[in-house]
């Protein structure tokens, strides 16, 4: 029989020291990821109940994240449900881009401009303004209203501001009618908020939405979403051109599907 040694005496588990990589490794931080990781588009909202049992962590921690991520800004309670707000989104935006997400989407809208003869967009929402962050021009067109890379226009008005409004949550969304003022741009702009309560409902059911001269008088746009993989809207893909050459029966029958199709195209390049 060998000798023993002190060194054999200790447990191998004290004895050598957790590998580099496993000490630096905040397992916090890993739960907290898990529990957003459990809303996706199939349960966008969900109880403590649920998310203990899809993290496998007990109540009590689920608890403590959840109400963490809350109190920052990033959930929302409604009643007995929890639901990631807009504001994860601004994380998003910065994982997404980093990602490519504007690689991908841009030859899709220049291809989407050239069939379509006018001018595609992309816009993120910024507080309570659209913030445009993505430009095909069409050949030979020009806009009638000045949208330019980094132009904001008020949510409120714009087809792309009613797409971005419709992602948000129920909490979310009450807070942004609250605080907005919205005013009058051109006779048919809508100011009343229960008006736009209501129009934004549309855009969440349909999927898409339709401004007519509320932006600027002459300027018809109509917009879709853009998700991410779990289902939250990043983005909202527009296109607009003057009521001149573009009637209201046009956005509907042709630009519309054009759209749509587009959308999908980026949606399912995100998800691969």
């Amino acid at each position: 029989m060998g000798k023993t040694t002190m060194d054999d005496a200790i447990p191998r588990d004290l004895h050598a020291p957790e590998p580099r990589e496993d000490r630096e490794i905040v397992q916090s931080v890993l739960r907290a990821l898990d529990v957003l990781r459990s809303f996706d588009r199939q349960t966008p909202r969900q109880t403590l109940s649920q998310v203990a049992e899809r993290t496998g962590l007990s109540r009590a921690t689920a608890r403590r994240f959840l109400l963490t991520f809350t109190h920052a800004g990033y959930m929302e309670q409604e009643g007995g449900r929890f639901r990631p707000t807009a504001k994860l989104l601004e994380l998003g935006h910065s994982a997404v881009a980093s990602l490519g997400l504007w690689d991908i989407a841009r030859p899709i809208m220049a291809d989407l401009s050239m069939r379509l003869g006018e001018a595609a967009f992309a816009a993120v929402l910024d507080g309570e303004d659209a913030l445009y962050v993505a430009h095909a021009p069409s050949p030979g067109r020009v806009v009638a209203v000045g949208i330019a890379v980094g132009r904001r226009l008020p949510a409120y008005a714009t087809s792309v501001g009613r797409v971005l409004l419709a992602g948000l949550g129920d909490q979310a969304l009450a807070q942004a009618l609250a605080t907005m003022k919205p005013s009058a741009l051109t006779p048919n702009t809508v100011t009343s908020k229960a008006k736009l309560r209501a129009i934004i409902e549309e855009v969440r059911r349909n999927g898409f939405s339709i401004v007519d001269e509320e932006l600027e008088v002459g300027l018809r746009s109509v917009s879709v979403p853009l998700r991410a993989p779990g289902g939250a809207v990043l983005a909202a893909l527009n296109v607009c051109g003057p009521s001149s050459r573009v009637t209201a029966e046009v956005l509907h029958s042709r630009f519309l599907p054009e759209l749509l199709e587009a959308a999908d195209r980026i949606n399912r390049s995100l998800r691969d």
